[in-house]
């Protein structure tokens, strides 16, 4: 307490230590009290008749001097903030520096510390040795705006990190959070969240705040998202990347927006995402920027590629290929044939290639295979046709051969592009997906066996997993059938769920959903396949536990089990009126 009030010393204000000693020192102690009153009070000559008042209302004198403390710090405050934004940027400032340096010694004293807090925050530069004591002291950098902290940060990036990394493991925990939320819809999904929406979120709002304009900054924080994608290769992190940007150019923070090469694009691919269609004029704009990548600026592809890794940009350009090929084969045209389609590929192949890009530093556009478009895509279009195919048969007289059964096979081709190729395989999953949306049964039963051996599991990635689960909610009624839930399960999700944890809790969520559309026998089996291991982590066991519970709600009770004598009495036959 004595180093708290150790500054008022130097300005030469007495202190309790003072009053002390004193009066330690002295024979009339009353009139000690009262000369000290009278050399430290306020200086108001008509005070004298005001305060004996005071005293007859029983107001104690700590709470007047308090009261009048807190008014003066007060306009204190309002008059710092005040000349913060009078006269010449070189006076303002100056006048400034004069009041930190009167007060900065009275910095630990709660009562003034607010005033010395507010004349720092109003510094665009202060003085570095203040910086370091703030710094050197875990209450005082605690207590100093972000204006403050900024300038303290942007010279120690090791403190700054402290700061963040809570930020971005919170960011990524919310991503998870989400994908793997018992609520499943078809409706209402990870991608259902506007650009600007997720925007708002706490982490993205706290980083933008910390940052403010502080190009420095920004460019830290870029740095961490880089080694963590690298480290992790975790694609929120190039999702918080893209949202960063945008929540500065929302802001209108030009001094970072104008130096971040990739502002109009993430802006033009925003309005993209926003829409979750790649239209012409905005492909054209897209285009415009990939090509107008100069020599010797190459570097900006790598960032380029981590905007274009974002799952929203993943997600937006393949239901946008997706559409493209439907609407290639109502026109009878080839893949090869289509500019649009062509730069979808281009962008879904930059994306997919960010990771490499950053960790070989070689930063060139990944070459696109010439098969993906001449064999690959034609063989997509194919499966429309067959659907369109059938449909039309359904529809005409059945002659006395009997209807045409659904194509069942799938050509090897198909399977072996899923295994080898990431674009390929993205593609692939999307239609899939497309036809579960549609509630296409045949179709999705006869690519489901492709997805068992996929290029890196995508198949078992959250967010493919998170979306399948969602769209399957719209095949419900299929889960009473024997040959749905032995392809589904067996076949595709069991395969997996030893090995992977996550396709445990992804098909226990779905099973938490619709565990009533299954057969009892079916689920009996599924229950003891899902049945956690001693290895199964925490969130396993508690959807296993929540699922077990609902199913047990289900059972019949013992009473309804047994078999009551029936109470059923043989009913009279009755003539028909035509056998009479």
């Amino acid at each position: 307490q004595a180093e708290m009030y150790a500054g008022l010393q130097e300005l030469g204000v007495a202190n309790g230590e003072d009053l002390k000693e004193t009066l330690t020192n002295c024979t009339e102690p009353l009139k000690a009290i009262e000369q000290f009153q009278t050399e430290n009070g306020v200086l108001l000559p008509s005070l004298q008749y005001a305060l004996p008042f005071l005293d007859l209302h029983g107001t104690p004198r700590l709470e007047f001097h308090q009261s009048v403390f807190d008014e003066l710090r007060e306009k204190l405050l309002e008059r710092v903030s005040a000349i913060a934004l009078e006269g010449k940027v070189e006076e303002r400032y100056k006048k400034l520096e004069d009041l930190l340096e009167k007060s900065f010694s009275l910095v630990k004293m709660p009562s003034i510390q607010p005033v010395v807090m507010c004349v720092m925050k109003h510094l665009p530069k202060v003085p570095e040795k203040k910086l370091k004591l703030v710094m050197a002291d875990k209450d005082l950098y605690k207590a100093c705006a972000v204006e403050v902290k900024r300038q303290i940060w942007q010279d120690n990036q090791a403190l700054f990190g402290d700061e963040v990394s809570p930020l971005l493991k919170q960011y990524i925990l919310e991503k998870e959070n989400i994908l793997f939320s018992n609520d499943i819809s078809f409706l209402q999904n990870f991608f259902s969240p506007s650009p600007k929406t997720r925007r708002q979120g706490e982490v993205v709002q706290k980083l933008t705040q910390m940052i403010g304009k502080n190009v420095k900054l920004y460019d830290m924080v870029l740095q961490f998202l880089r080694t963590l994608f690298l480290r992790t290769r975790n694609v929120h992190y190039c999702t918080l990347r893209a949202e960063l940007l945008m929540s500065l150019h929302d802001l209108e923070i030009s001094e970072i927006c104008t130096v971040d090469p990739c502002h109009k694009f993430t802006w033009c691919l925003d309005a993209c995402i926003r829409e979750k269609f790649v239209d012409n004029k905005r492909a054209r704009e897209l285009q415009g920027f990939l090509d107008g990548v100069k020599k010797g600026q190459e570097q900006v592809l790598g960032d380029l590629s981590m905007i274009l890794c974002d799952p929203f940009a993943i997600n937006t350009l393949a239901l946008s290929t997706i559409r493209h090929l439907q609407d290639l084969v109502g026109q009878d045209t080839l893949p090869r044939e289509s500019p649009d389609l062509l730069l979808l590929l281009r962008m879904l192949s930059l994306g997919q290639g960010a990771w490499d890009m950053i960790d070989s530093q070689v930063f060139k556009e990944p070459k696109m295979e010439a098969e993906l478009i001449t064999r690959f895509l034609p063989l997509l279009m194919s499966f429309v046709v067959d659907d369109h195919t059938f449909t039309v048969d359904q529809k005409l007289p059945s002659e006395e051969k009997g209807p045409i059964p659904y194509p069942s096979t799938i050509p090897e081709a198909f399977t072996k592009f899923l295994q080898e190729n990431r674009i390929a395989c993205e593609i692939g999953l999307y239609y899939i997906l497309h036809i579960t949306k549609q509630r296409n049964k045949n179709a999705f039963l006869r690519l489901l066996p492709a997805l068992v051996e996929t290029f890196s599991d995508l198949a078992f990635s959250d967010i493919f997993l998170h979306l399948l689960t969602g769209n399957l909610t719209l095949l419900s009624d299929e889960f009473a059938l024997e040959e749905f839930c032995t392809s589904l399960f067996d076949g595709f999700f069991l395969t997996a769920c030893s090995r992977k944890e996550n396709v445990h809790r992804h098909v226990l969520r779905l099973l938490l959903h619709l565990h009533h559309k299954v057969a009892p026998a079916k689920l009996e089996s599924l229950q003891k396949a899902l049945e956690p291991t001693k290895q199964s982590g925490e969130a396993v066991k508690e959807l296993y536990n929540q699922l077990s519970e609902k199913l047990e709600l289900r059972k019949p009770s013992p009473a309804e089990v047994t078999e009551s004598p029936s109470m059923e009495l043989p009913l009279p036959t009755v003539p028909t009126p035509a056998s009479r």
